[in-house]
């Protein structure tokens, strides 16, 4: 696990919560990602 992982679980969230925001923040930037690609 990552230190920021570490980081919000103790400041109390679930890991359950921690690793979807992570999953949508990740699925966000590969959207971003794909989409300057395709401008290009």
């Amino acid at each position: 696990m990552a230190p920021i992982h570490h980081h919000f679980e103790q400041k109390g969230w679930a890991e359950n919560k921690v690793i979807v925001r992570f999953w949508i923040i990740s699925m966000l930037s590969n959207l971003v990602a794909l989409l300057s690609l395709k401008v290009r």
